[in-house]
């Protein structure tokens, strides 16, 4: 399927690396634009230079909870590739700012996690709207699920859920669509990293292995990224105000028809 994304702009926060890195590199192979913003200036100058000739990356480095990063961002896609058709909200970090915390910390915790999406889409939304472009936010299972010990993060993804379905309503009129698209557990370097500091981190994967109930394994970080992709393009042009769970079923499936034991 022609998912007719050929020579569109997308702007992904986040991009350059587990899931963000991964929708990046599924827009590039649907032969849009994209433009990355992330805090790590290394890997965002390699991803450039991987591109080379084809000169279809553009990057700009910074914290993106920064509103002048953000708009910062959304200048340099307008300046280099003249517009934006889709935004990727992606930038988020499961920071563990529970109730030991204080109000400050929950705060910050609010402030990079969803107040950078928030910031973003008004520096961006100018082009959007001229463009009748797409946003995809990037939710999580903790919006729903909780977790525990995570209030920030918690609040964050479940504020962005709402706003997914508050910007889809707004920008209606606009003819800009706004879905968002949820993972669970997703198999990226930073969820292997955490594994390792595991007592038993085979036993640990194992059994969250056992409580996906499709296939018994992790989400790819490619498999959200072609969700985003399917979801961004005008192949979805009838879609909006939705949250995509894209999580073998660990969600909302019964619990009770998953195994304990291997």
């Amino acid at each position: 399927m022609d998912l007719q994304l050929a020579g569109m702009v997308v702007v992904v926060s986040g991009g350059c690396h587990g899931i963000g890195r991964a929708i990046v590199e599924a827009f590039l192979g649907e032969g849009a634009r994209v433009v990355v913003g992330d805090r790590d200036a290394a890997a965002g100058a390699d991803l450039v230079a991987r591109r080379g000739a084809a000169a279809d990356v553009a990057f700009a480095a910074g914290d993106l909870a920064d509103p002048a990063v953000c708009a910062r961002l959304a200048a340099l896609a307008v300046g280099r590739f003249g517009g934006i058709d889709v935004l990727v909200n992606n930038v988020g970090r499961n920071d563990g700012v529970g109730l030991d915390g204080d109000v400050d910390a929950f705060l910050g915790s609010l402030r990079a996690n969803v107040g950078g999406a928030f910031a973003l889409l008004r520096a961006a939304l100018p082009s959007l709207r001229a463009r009748r472009g797409a946003v995809v936010n990037i939710g999580s299972k903790v919006a729903v699920t909780g977790q525990g010990g995570t209030s920030g993060y918690a609040a964050a993804k479940g504020a962005m859920l709402a706003l997914t379905r508050e910007w889809a309503l707004e920008l209606a009129d606009d003819g800009v669509r706004v879905n968002a698209v949820c993972p669970a557990e997703v198999w990226t370097p930073m969820y292997e990293q955490w594994l390792a500091g595991c007592a038993d981190p085979a036993a640990e994967r194992a059994r969250i292995e056992r409580s996906i109930p499709l296939g018994r394994r992790f989400t790819t970080a490619r498999e959200i990224a072609d969700s985003v992709v399917f979801v961004a393009s005008p192949r979805a042009s009838h879609t909006t105000g939705q949250v995509l769970f894209v999580d073998g079923g660990y969600v909302h499936l019964d619990r009770r028809w998953t195994p304990t034991t291997s």
